[in-house]
């Protein structure tokens, strides 16, 4: 479970950043193609935050869907099947978003 680790390096740059002050909450972004599971992220967090100033704090994830860009029309969509086509017809898609595991804020208080 690989999540555990990315949750404790997830809380570490937290703490790092908080200093002595108490977070509320903590805000990450996750992209459904980056392989990391929220509801494992979520379970792992509360052990995670034990004894350091995030402890008692709230974890809110927010998902990230797959997005693409044809390179035929340029057209971005959001990526729903496991073999994305463009409207166009095209299957030759850059991916643009979905890969993302970002802290995107820390609330203190």
């Amino acid at each position: 479970m690989h999540e555990l680790s990315i949750t404790q390096q997830i809380v570490e740059t937290c703490c790092n950043a908080a200093g002595d002050a108490n977070v509320a909450r903590v805000t990450v972004e996750i992209g459904c193609l980056c392989g990391i599971l929220p509801d494992a992220v979520s379970f792992c967090y509360e052990v995670c935050t034990q004894g350091t100033p995030l402890e008692g704090s709230v974890l809110q994830i927010v998902s990230v869907p797959a997005r693409a860009r044809c390179r035929a029309c340029f057209a971005e969509s959001e990526i729903v099947d496991f073999l994305p086509l463009c409207r166009c017809g095209s299957a030759d898609l850059d991916l643009t978003g979905g890969n993302e595991l970002r802290i995107m804020e820390l609330e203190i208080g």
